[in-house]
């Protein structure tokens, strides 16, 4: 086998020495004289409280696949960043890890201005498990009011079977139930966010016969693209083509757009919308 091959045969190995010889030793707390750059095997070994024998073999394409565990704490101990540490559960195992849980809340101002910039188009930032934490104002105008709600009683899933306006807004109320907890269902299994979705099933389930009925027919989906009409209390029914988007960076959030179906849809919206800025001068009289 030629060196090409061997490299491309061990991309575990190969990704492992090279981020190894990135770290700077000193820095680390380890000291001696070295002839090459970076951190040693069995200092590795030791950051990931692993094995020297074992970490030499995972270099070297012995020894089977790691552990997610093991991962884990390779990607701890040399430093990597999410992306990083991504590649090498891909080239590991085959999969990506599972999503660690968000280290900050809300969206950056970058994402909030992105938002802001689609005033006829209503879009929401949401987590895994449906909680809603950014929206632009045709998302208000047209969906809910989420800067009116409570940050606790943002979260989807809670609002379509507990509260009655939100329901009473769907014209095909048990469709986008069944949908919302096929997808729910999916995506916290797929970014571990098993904790959190138990509470809100056992709150939910507690709260609403419906809920629970529809919990064990343990039913999957993806969010991905379709359509969504809705009753508005002012304008009436609107029908939005709606599309998911990962967030680059921030695996734990989607980005949701919905846009007007129709051109009599994109008028309602516009009148929403005029109607809303005709009001703020007097409001900021008041």
């Amino acid at each position: 086998m030629t060196n090409k091959l061997k490299t491309e045969a061990n991309s575990l190995g190969t990704f492992l020495k090279d981020r190894r010889q990135r770290l700077d030793a000193a820095a680390l707390g380890f000291g001696g004289r070295r002839r090459t750059p970076g951190l040693r095997r069995e200092e590795v070994a030791q950051r990931a409280h692993i094995s020297t024998t074992w970490y030499t073999w995972l270099e070297q394409g012995r020894g089977g696949a790691p552990s997610p565990r093991v991962l884990d704490s390779l990607a701890e101990a040399l430093m990597l960043t999410e992306v990083e540490r991504e590649h090498l559960f891909l080239v590991g195992i085959g999969h990506p890890p599972k999503t660690r849980p968000p280290t900050r809340e809300g969206i950056s101002g970058r994402l909030q201005r992105l938002l802001d910039a689609m005033p006829m188009i209503p879009a929401t930032v949401a987590t895994s498990t449906w909680d809603i934490i950014g929206w632009n104002r045709a998302a208000q105008l047209a969906l809910t009011d989420y800067a009116a709600v409570p940050p606790s009683q943002r979260n989807i899933l809670r609002r379509m079977f507990l509260d009655p306006a939100t329901r009473a807004a769907q014209s095909d109320w048990e469709s986008v139930a069944r949908f919302l907890i096929a997808t729910f269902r999916a995506e916290t299994t797929r970014v571990g966010e098993s904790e959190r979705a138990a509470e809100l099933v056992a709150e939910i389930s507690g709260k609403s016969a419906e809920f629970a009925r529809m919990w064990t027919e343990n039913d999957v989906q993806t969010v991905g693209e379709g359509a969504k009409t809705i009753r508005h209390a002012t304008v009436g029914e609107i029908t939005f083509e709606f599309s998911s988007f990962a967030i680059d960076g921030r695996p734990d959030l989607k980005l949701m757009i919905y846009n007007p179906a129709e051109g009599e849809d994109l008028e309602k919206m516009r009148w929403l919308l005029s109607a809303d800025t005709a009001s703020q001068p007097q409001q900021r009289r008041l």
